[in-house]
């Protein structure tokens, strides 16, 4: 089975994501909050170490320490889970935009770039997906008129589109590599797994061996491809956008 890289929320945290990874089967690799906590995963069978999200140097020591537990990186999932950092990330407080930030775009933006340095050097088959469990800006809410809902703040709104951004531009620029498979996923609140992360772990495990035994190598259309948390997965011709 696929060895697995899960990057985006710390554990405990994102346990729910990381136990279905590693109960399909997948020898996993992930992030914790503190290292005194990395040996409390073992009994899901999950390897975890600690990331300092400010620096490129801890995010490239943090891939080979991966590919050194793993033997080989086979699946990465990147997870922007917009409803917990909803809750972390509540006030747009100036002495917190630094770290906000810290958190929830610059540690993507390095661990993409440092991933994609690693695999063009080995040139190994890869899956790469980007999971995304949405949550709603002030401006969705107003404009949905939603008012039972407490919108996400300004830092958690313009990193959720950073993220996005950035894993529409990564299924663009590596569509001509046919080593690289990508898996872009979105949960949004409206979906009846949204709830349950278990489930959204599950799905997300079937979609990846889906993708990744695929026969053709994806085009474009199907690599930036958003696709419905619970649906089919696209492996041909663009279904939800």
């Amino acid at each position: 089975m696929a060895n697995t890289l899960f990057i985006g929320k710390d554990l405990p945290d994102g346990l729910e994501i990381a136990e279905s990874l590693s109960n399909s089967g997948r020898k996993v690799f992930g992030v914790c909050k503190s290292e005194m906590e990395a040996a409390n995963f073992e009994a899901e069978k999950i390897i975890a170490s600690t990331w300092n999200r400010a620096s490129a140097i801890s995010t490239l020591s943090l891939l080979i320490k991966a590919e050194t537990e793993l033997c080989n990186i086979d699946e990465v999932v990147f997870y922007f889970d917009a409803n917990y950092l909803a809750s972390k990330f509540e006030l747009d407080k100036t002495e917190e935009i630094a770290n906000s930030v810290d958190y929830m775009i610059t540690g993507y933006f390095y661990a993409v770039g440092e991933l994609l340095k690693r695999i063009e050097q080995k040139k190994e088959k890869i899956t790469v997906s980007f999971l995304l469990r949405d949550y709603p800006s002030k401006f969705d809410v107003c404009f949905a008129k939603s008012a039972a809902i407490v919108p996400a703040s300004n830092t958690v709104s313009a990193a959720k589109q950073a993220f996005i951004s950035m894993a529409e531009n990564f299924s663009t620029i590596v569509s001509d590599k046919n080593y690289i498979c990508v898996l872009l996923a979105k949960c949004s609140m409206g979906n009846e797994l949204y709830k349950n992360e278990k489930l959204i772990g599950d799905w997300l495990c079937e979609s990846l061996t889906t993708v990744s035994a695929a026969k053709n190598h994806q085009s474009v259309k199907a690599a930036s491809t958003w696709n419905k948390v619970g649906s089919k997965v696209s492996t041909g011709f663009a279904l939800f956008k």
